[in-house]
């Protein structure tokens, strides 16, 4: 077993190849997300057979609790690799100190709840991902703008974060955007953009402010702008006990498809 670590050029390849080998058998899709791994903002544990990497789990910091994405070969399985992979992971976890992770599997997976229960795990929530190609029509409303977010933003963001969400803000990270509407800050959204895919992410406007159409404008305007800039696509999760925005989503043109659930572990 490797220890945790940044994914070379190399390891990167054959990632992509057992993600291929995986969604082949099992259909779906696998949070993996390569691009954080490329960019070295996420670290992984791999399992290789000689040259053939059979099994991967990353770890992935997102602001909140850890994040536990991975895969094993269909050919490896009931050998034990995922049991071994988490173990490593949750070890590196208790070793640095973080709040209990969370261990993502594809909606439904009677493996991935076993595994996850048999840490001790309890499902935590589910969120459906959701996917636009075609730039939605929206009315702008010249009262509302966005721009990036200034750190003195901070206390505004968490405001509005903790209203949408329940949970305060640490720093604002990078790509951050705010949503000011007649001069308040309303609302708050993240972009992310790897090649032509982009990412919205923390995407929330002031649950007093709903229903006043600010959600569709803006979700409408930064679709529209990642589109026009080269954009081949626009994704974004939401949880799946928020029907008020997967219906805001789904109507300004975005389509499910997949889903995952996601196991809080202890880490005692």
């Amino acid at each position: 077993m490797t220890t945790l670590r940044r994914l070379t050029d190399a390891d990167l390849a054959a990632l992509a190849d057992l993600e291929r080998r995986v969604v082949a058998v099992d259909g779906g899709r696998l949070k993996l997300e390569p691009h954080v791994l490329r960019d070295g903002a996420a670290d992984g544990l791999l399992t290789y057979d000689g040259e053939r990497l059979v099994g991967f789990l990353g770890v992935y910091a997102f602001g909140g609790p850890p994040e536990l994405a991975g895969a094993v070969d269909p050919q490896a399985r009931r050998h034990g690799v995922g049991g071994a992979l988490l173990d490593a992971a949750l070890q590196e976890c208790r070793q640095r100190g973080t709040d209990a992770p969370l261990l993502v599997v594809p909606a439904g997976s009677a493996s991935g709840e076993a595994l996850a229960r048999s840490r001790g795990g309890t499902h935590a929530h589910s969120e459906h991902a959701l996917v636009l190609t075609v730039p939605p029509q929206s009315a702008e409303d010249p009262r509302t703008a966005l721009r990036p977010a200034r750190p003195d933003d901070t206390p505004a963001v968490a405001r509005v974060l903790e209203a949408a969400f329940g949970h305060p803000l640490g720093d604002v990270e990078p790509g951050t955007v705010v949503v000011e509407h007649a001069g308040e800050v309303v609302g708050t959204l993240r972009v992310d953009r790897h090649g032509d895919r982009a990412g919205v992410y923390g995407f929330a406007v002031d649950p007093s402010r709903q229903g006043q159409g600010i959600g569709r404008d803006v979700l409408g305007r930064v679709c529209r702008q990642q589109l026009a800039s080269g954009a081949t696509s626009v994704a974004l999760e939401v949880a799946v006990d928020n029907p008020h925005a997967l219906r805001l989503y789904t109507s300004t043109g975005f389509v499910p498809v997949a889903g995952e659930d996601y196991w809080s572990l202890p880490l005692a």
